[in-house]
């Protein structure tokens, strides 16, 4: 079952998010973390994957303390808008908001976050600052400016060898840095894992989903 729902974080906002439960009890509890496009279609087809794997799963709409309802498409103009709206948000508060969308779903039981593009650098720093039980980061900027932080649970990273984003070399240092941390390489470029994306990536999104997947049956049951 789907619905929009309300979330409070620790400071008093008020923000909305998506949430999905599966059919059956949850194996476990979920934070997917978006992109700099917002909520959208392609977020919360990715949440309802998850809930059809089993896990209850909620999406934190993090623009919402800068401007409410975004939902922004992957042409130039969503690009742009994208990056003027990650550029406003104050990370501290964005992860106050993630930690507000781990707490909905902890009767689940354990808690991963997974989260791709600008989710993929939050989902790195929720695992070394916030209390989740595994972590996936996709693609994840500037992971490399905080490459020293330790991580609190389990946590994996995909990234594209294709990526003018992010360079490879920025990725060796991640690894230099935290040398027990599985990071995975693939194929592709920036965003291979969106099927609404000209950098898609059919058989990289494939092979990274059931790493994920694997990932979390491993550390969340």
């Amino acid at each position: 079952m789907a619905e929009n729902i309300k979330l409070t974080a620790s400071d008093g906002h008020e923000f909305d998010a998506y949430r999905v439960d599966p059919q059956a009890p949850p194996k476990a509890g979920l934070v997917v973390v978006q992109e700099i496009f917002g909520v959208n279609d392609h977020i919360r087809g990715i949440c309802d994957g998850f809930a059809a794997d089993g896990y209850a799963v909620v999406a934190p709409a993090i623009f919402d303390r800068t401007e409410r309802g975004v939902e922004l498409g992957y042409d130039e103009a969503g690009m742009a808008r994208g990056i003027e709206l990650r550029a406003a948000a104050d990370v501290d508060a964005v992860l106050r908001d993630i930690a507000a969308a781990a707490d909905a779903v902890r009767a689940a039981g354990k808690i991963g976050v997974v989260g791709y593009c600008w989710g993929g650098r939050l989902v790195w720093l929720s695992a070394c600052r916030l209390d989740f039980d595994c972590a996936v980061g996709y693609y994840g900027g500037a992971i490399v400016e905080t490459k020293d932080e330790a991580p609190r649970c389990a946590t994996m990273l995909h990234f594209g060898d294709q990526d003018t984003s992010i360079p490879m070399a920025d990725v060796d240092e991640i690894r230099a840095a935290q040398p027990d941390l599985p990071v995975h390489i693939y194929p592709a470029g920036h965003g291979f894992n969106c099927d609404q994306r000209g950098s898609y990536h059919a058989e990289s999104a494939a092979l990274a989903r059931e790493r994920t997947l694997a990932m979390l049956a491993e550390h969340l049951s």
